[in-house]
């Protein structure tokens, strides 16, 4: 908030010189931060100085006379005091798209929350919090695994599903495979053969610290029982941490989009902002029900330690606990499952969580 006090004697033959010009500065932007954030939207207070020399008596009186005006056309003197609260999200990196745009802007008019995004691999994200490493207000990760994590940490109390997605293979639709992909876009051809072809470039996530990561594994895992083609893993992604494969979730998209890769791993709301053509797979493999683990028992990966089984594709909302700027977090949360919210996510190509249950810890 910009406050204008008195100058010192001292300083008053230095007025007209640096004195004024830092008035006027601050008198513009305020006019600019009142006509953004009051009601009286359209109307802009245009302030013109035609080079006389104003004494510093002037100036005041001048805004002594802007606040008596505000006042006049019902501008609150609380209302001009209002700061924007803060807001730290810590999110999966497939939401970036999402979250820096239109959730982003969309919370600054309606909750006068100013966000602040952390996009990372939602395991990775989960152990930083648990460990006490970062503390946002709030935690949207991707699969239960993350959120239990944190919450089993005590670092929160209960999850609540608010979006559903599935595993798509994005292409680049200038890439010398395109035109195959295309065939079986159509209806025609498999996929996977096309993911085994020589030269072909594929991305993926790391299956340590990304569910993302693991989860293109455990899609290939069914898809060699649903094709019957036992060596599909090794063919298509080579080892399980795969150097020439793997990058970070938010640099896979724009390296397919640039024509560093000609396929990836991706959740069906990744190619899309970035304008790219996906391959829609069987919903026996594409991980889109609510019970794959119970559906898929027999299928585990053990990777940095850990051993992992198929879970569903659900973002999860936490409130964490000791939450920096709690109120404005819990607003944030319930905002999320509301039919704003809920409308933003089906625009960009978010499902809905369907039957999915909270989580508790």
């Amino acid at each position: 908030m910009i406050s204008i006090s008195r100058c010192h004697e001292s300083d008053s033959r230095n007025w007209n010189v640096g004195g004024r010009s830092a008035f006027l500065k601050q008198e513009q932007r305020f006019l600019g931060r009142v006509s953004r954030r009051s009601a009286y939207v359209g109307r802009l207070i245009r302030v013109k100085y035609y080079g006389e020399k104003l004494s510093r008596r002037g100036l005041l009186v001048r805004g002594g006379w802007l606040t008596l005006g505000l006042a006049v056309v019902g501008f609150r003197c609380d209302l001009l005091a209002m700061d924007v609260t803060m807001l730290d999200v810590a999110y999966a990196g497939s939401m970036g798209s999402l979250m820096e745009g239109p959730i982003r802007s969309t919370v600054a008019q309606r909750l006068n929350l100013e966000m602040h995004g952390r996009a990372q691999g939602s395991s990775a994200l989960a152990q930083l919090i648990a460990g006490g490493n970062i503390r946002p207000d709030v935690f949207i990760p991707i699969t239960p695994g993350p959120m239990l994590t944190v919450l089993r940490a005590g670092k929160g109390e209960t999850a609540e599903p608010v979006a559903h997605t599935e595993m798509v293979i994005a292409y680049n639709p200038k890439s010398r495979f395109a035109p195959k992909f295309e065939t079986v876009a159509n209806g025609k051809g498999n996929w996977w053969e096309i993911l085994q072809e020589p030269g072909l470039r594929f991305g993926r996530t790391d299956p340590v610290t990304d569910p993302q990561g693991r989860n293109i594994i455990f899609t290939m895992m069914l898809a060699a029982k649903l094709y019957k083609q036992p060596d599909l893993v090794e063919k298509v992604l080579g080892p399980t941490i795969n150097e020439k494969q793997i990058f970070t979730e938010a640099t896979v998209q724009a390296r397919l989009q640039s024509g560093e890769l000609d396929a990836a791993s991706a959740y069906k709301i990744q190619p899309g902002p970035f304008k790219l053509p996906y391959i829609t797979l069987p919903n026996e493999i594409n991980l889109s029900g609510e019970n794959v683990h119970a559906h898929y028992p027999d299928v585990s990966l053990s990777v940095g330690g850990k051993t992992y089984n198929p879970e569903p594709l659900i973002y999860y909302a936490a409130v964490l606990k000791d939450a920096p700027h709690a109120k404005g977090a819990v607003s944030f949360a319930e905002w999320l499952k509301g039919n704003e919210a809920q409308a933003i996510f089906r625009k960009y190509n978010y499902d809905p969580p369907g039957d999915a249950s909270a989580l508790h810890a």
